[in-house]
Parts: structure tokens; C-alpha cells; sequence
């Protein structure tokens, strides 16, 4: 991590001839009207103090809980943890800043934010692809279950999928680092995300906009097609199901999965899949509260209230089961 940040400060922007040296952005957050800055304070403050207590809940279920030792619940306790990380790299900074009233942001701090805010957004969408090839298997290939989603099969998937978030994001946050920064240091986000900080920049970013699709292609179209090939063969095997029950049953298994995958692959589309030309700073600051904030507190509520064992463990945590173990 220092050595990010010793990145950051290396390349932070000399100032030349007509270019303006930036040391700190300006971040706009949701609204400039006084009188919503309370409310705003207030819906996200809430909105993040549940995200926070009920991704660790599931953690916690699981982890005190030793029939959930499963590869989809290791998943799923690694994907409660980054939503947990992934909300924090935001939220914080933003109700610090409308209780403060203090909207900057330093140079170094808006890229470390943009590095962890992309890393934790690219290891959601591994996750998530992870845990589809995990239900892919176990109802597609039940006898060799076992077998194929071995411990040491699924904590290299995760260790993997670390790695390449890390990589990816630290790669595009060394770049952007090289940019130019000119005129205007207002960011029309509540957070240094990658497509407002791209139009502050003086700089040429083509090449970079090529990279960045390429990354896209590589850490977001490849995933999404695991998925949605994953999902094809789950649905072509529950429609050969001869029972309703069994299809219902069968579906069961994998609907918190598909309804998260909607939610969180619906949002971010509407942002990055789009030409930096004919990026929307209203449409995206929109679109951004939805994957960044409610999606990470709603993951929380659509495991446990579609899910049997979940829902169980729940129970038996919050009946101080854990506790009394202490």
C-alpha cells in the first residue's frame, strides 16, 4: 500500500505552462441544496449502518455455523465481506463531508479511493461469477460435485480473483496518475470515480480509454458470459426437472444468486457501458448510489430471506446460540 501511495505522489501533476497544478478535487456529492444535506446525511448514514450489520450478520451466521461450510457459503462470506469494504471505500468520505461541510478531497486521496473503489468492484464481479460456476456444477454435475469444488479449487478461485482486482485496478489508477489535470477541479460525484475524474483530464486519454475497455472486456464481459453460460446449462437441466416441485426446488437454490447478478450488472451497465463523450454526471451519480449503496444492503436481505440454512443460522445467532458458546 505504500507503494501505491508513493505512486500517487510521484506522478502527481507538475504544473507547466498553461496547466493548473491540482493538489485536491472538489467533490459535489448528491445535491449543493442545504436543506437536503441533513436528509441525505441521515438516508445514508442508515442505509450504510445496515449494510455494515447485515453483511456482518451473514458472516457471522456462517462462520459459527459448521453445516455452512460449503463452497457457495465461503463464497458468500467473502462476497459479505467486499460488499463491506466496497461501501466503505465511499460512504464514509461522503457523510464526513456534508457533516463538514468540507467537500475536497486530496489528489492522492481521490486515486487510493478510485484504486480500492475499482478493486472491490472488480472482486464483486469475479465473485459473483464464481459462485454461478459453483451453482452451475451443483446442479448440473451433482455426482461430481465433490470432486470438482475441492477446498483447494475454491479458495484458489478466491485468491485468484484477488489478485486480478488488485492488478487491474492498480494498473488503470497508475495511469490515470499520469494525467494532466486543467481548469475546473469540481468532480460531479459524491466519489472519485473513473469517468468524472476522465473528464477533468487536459490530457490525451485515448490510449487509456483503450485499456480500459480492454480491462472491461477482460475483468467484466469474461465473467459475465461464465455467468450467463453457467446460467443456460442450469436452466436447460431445470426444465428437464419431470416435477414442479423439483424445478421450484432446483431454482431455489440459485435464485439469490441470479437476483443479485441482475441487480448489481443492471446498475453498473447503465455507467461504464457508455463512450466517455456521452457520459451522463446526473445519470451516473444516480445509477453509482444504486451499485455502490443499495446493492451491498440489499445482498444481505435477499440471502437470508431466500434462503433456508441462511435464514436458520440467523435464527440461531441472533438467539445468543453464539454466545452462550463463549
Amino acid at each position: 500500500m505504500k507503494y501505491v501511495l508513493f505512486c500517487f505522489g510521484l506522478f502527481q501533476v507538475m504544473g507547466r505552462g498553461n496547466i493548473t497544478i491540482i493538489s485536491e478535487f472538489l467533490l459535489l456529492g448528491l445535491s449543493e441544496q442545504p436543506d437536503h444535506q441533513l436528509i441525505l446525511f441521515g438516508l445514508f448514514l442508515a442505509m450504510y449502518l445496515v449494510t455494515i450489520l447485515g453483511n456482518l450478520l451473514i458472516i457471522l451466521a456462517i462462520v459459527f455455523n459448521s453445516h455452512l461450510y460449503s463452497p457457495m457459503y465461503f463464497f458468500l462470506t467473502n462476497l459479505s465481506f467486499i460488499d463491506t469494504c466496497f461501501t466503505s471505500t465511499t460512504v464514509p468520505k461522503m457523510l464526513m463531508n456534508i457533516w463538514t461541510q468540507h467537500q475536497n478531497i486530496s489528489y492522492a486521496g481521490c486515486l487510493t479511493q478510485m484504486y480500492f473503489f475499482m478493486t472491490f468492484a472488480l472482486l464483486d464481479n469475479f465473485l459473483l461469477a464464481a459462485m454461478a460456476y459453483d451453482r452451475y456444477v451443483a446442479i448440473c454435475l451433482p455426482l461430481h460435485y465433490t470432486t470438482i469444488m475441492s477446498p483447494a479449487r475454491y479458495v484458489l478461485l478466491v485468491i485468484v480473483s484477488w489478485l486480478c482486482s488488485h492488478l487491474i485496478a492498480l494498473s488503470l489508477t497508475l495511469f490515470m496518475a499520469q494525467f494532466s489535470f486543467c481548469g475546473s477541479h469540481v468532480i460531479p460525484h459524491f466519489f472519485c470515480d473513473l469517468l468524472p475524474l476522465l473528464k477533468l483530464s487536459c490530457s490525451d486519454t485515448k490510449m487509456f480509454q483503450v485499456v480500459m475497455f480492454i480491462d472491461a472486456a477482460m475483468a467484466g464481459l469474461v465473467p459475465f458470459t461464465c455467468i450467463l453460460i453457467s446460467y443456460i446449462h442450469i436452466i436447460s437441466t431445470i426444465f428437464r426437472i419431470p416435477s414442479a416441485d423439483g424445478k421450484h426446488k432446483v431454482f431455489s437454490t440459485c435464485g439469490s444468486h441470479l437476483s443479485v447478478v441482475i441487480l448489481f450488472y443492471g446498475t453498473v451497465i447503465l455507467v461504464y457501458l457508455q463512450p466517455t463523450s456521452s457520459y451522463s454526471a446526473e445519470r451516473g451519480t444516480i445509477a453509482s448510489v444504486m451499485y455502490t449503496v443499495v446493492t451491498p444492503m440489499l445482498n444481505p436481505f435477499i440471502y437470508s430471506l431466500r434462503n433456508r440454512d441462511i435464514k436458520g443460522a440467523l435464527r440461531r445467532l441472533l438467539s445468543k446460540g453464539m454466545f452462550s458458546s463463549w
